[in-house]
């Protein structure tokens, strides 16, 4: 990766706006609709932090838009391409090393290109060919392969656990944690008595790169791609929000209908290929009972609904279920999740991932928002990594026991 792809973001900055009243929160869903700025953390409610990404060029507009409305807003990162800089520095040290002949040798504190973690998936595949295999769901627009993991002990249309990283393609850490995820599973089963009773009955789906030309794009041009690369008609602006495109009160307010905003919708639910292919695997299966769709960040575990405030109808059970999940997640390095429905924890959000699987009866739906809480956001530092998938994979273990023993 030459660093002239990547030297677009000079003195961007990004800024963490705190609006304290009602009438503050309104200015702030007007200044979500000012072009080129870049919301990281959404407009939620008052007091909730709203982490935007902000041109040098548009800073001094920003500005004085924000304080001649009184809003308090200070500046989380100075000079964003600082830390691209050296992330892709890291990159191609870690891409200098020789290449791992086998999954041991794999580098999983490092982030890798498309090619490496389809490398990894064959060569963890070829190890353990009585327990893993690779699935060909479909293709993206751009005719890449989505790849999904099966871990199974054999048995047909058993009840299954799905696991999907990387739907948001620049949230690098989501896709750096399934690869780690997929060899967790692969070395702790047959020693760990929980995973292995949950093998022994259950099937385990996990797709690692959800959106592979958008993770591509991320790797090649834009590393603060969000959406997918879909081509939209009649607009400058590609790609759609896969995490908008499900048919779960489709194009409902928190999904956008303009092509050039973050969260846009797409034409019609399911128009994008890697959330169809998703929605035809979920449905012929017919036998997901847990559904877990990781991105980042923000430390948040979420289930339905986002797109209503009226509470699931297991939100009781759900609630528990997350609450001992964080626990569970807390007890390693003592990181901090906050959880609830969607809706009622963050904003609302029409067109969901884990909306659409509930309303498809799989109860244990869930979205998880990995580390941090901005400090880094999207560029978090490759060294937390593995402490990352670490504590993730606790809540999931135990959300992922939960489903095992309570079968419905």
């Amino acid at each position: 990766m030459e660093r002239s792809l990547f030297n677009y973001l000079t003195l961007h900055k990004v800024l963490r706006i705190v609006p304290k009243d009602e009438a503050q929160l309104s200015l702030m869903k007007d200044l979500e609709d000012m072009m080129e700025l870049d919301f990281w953390r959404g407009v939620t409610t008052v007091s909730t932090p709203v982490d935007v990404r902000v041109p040098f060029h548009n800073l001094p507009a920003v500005k004085i838009y924000l304080e001649t409305q009184g809003i308090e807003y200070t500046t989380m990162i100075d000079n964003l391409q600082v830390m691209l800089d050296k992330e892709q520095e890291e990159m191609k040290s870690a891409a200098r090393a020789p290449q791992p002949r086998n999954t041991d040798g794999f580098d999983f504190a490092a982030y890798h290109s498309l090619d490496e973690i389809h490398s990894f998936q064959d060569m963890l595949v070829a190890e353990n060919p009585n327990l893993v295999s690779k699935i060909v769901i479909g293709q993206s627009y751009e005719g890449r392969p989505l790849n999904v993991l099966k871990f199974s002990t054999g048995g047909t249309n058993r009840p299954a656990i799905w696991i999907d990283t990387g739907i948001h393609s620049r949230e690098w850490v989501t896709q750096a944690s399934g690869t780690w995820f997929a060899k967790k599973i692969v070395t702790d089963y047959g020693t760990d008595p929980a995973l292995t009773a949950i093998l022994n009955q259950m099937d385990i789906f996990l797709e690692i790169v959800t959106n592979p030309d958008g993770y591509y794009y991320t790797l090649t041009s834009n590393r603060m791609w969000r959406k997918t690369r879909k081509p939209n008609p009649g607009s400058a602006c590609a790609g759609v929000d896969p995490n908008r495109n499900w048919d779960a009160a489709f194009g409902d307010a928190g999904a956008s209908s303009n092509p050039c905003s973050e969260t846009y919708h797409g034409p019609r639910p399911h128009s994008e290929s890697e959330v169809k292919s998703i929605v035809d695997f979920v449905t012929s299966h017919g036998n997901i009972k847990a559904f877990f769709s990781i991105h980042s960040y923000s430390q948040m575990l979420l289930y339905p609904y986002g797109y209503t405030s009226t509470p699931a109808k297991d939100q009781e059970e759900l609630h528990k279920v997350a609450q001992k999940a964080i626990t569970e997640l807390a007890s390693l390095y003592g990181t901090r999740y906050r959880y609830g429905s969607i809706i009622s924890t963050i904003y609302q959000a029409s067109g969901s991932t884990i909306d659409w699987t509930y309303n498809q009866g799989i109860k244990y739906s869930y979205t998880f928002e990995l580390r941090d809480t901005g400090r880094y956001g999207f560029l978090l530092p490759a060294n937390q990594i593995i402490p990352t998938a670490q504590e993730t994979w606790l809540a999931l273990m135990s959300m992922m026991d939960h489903t095992f023993k309570n079968p419905y």
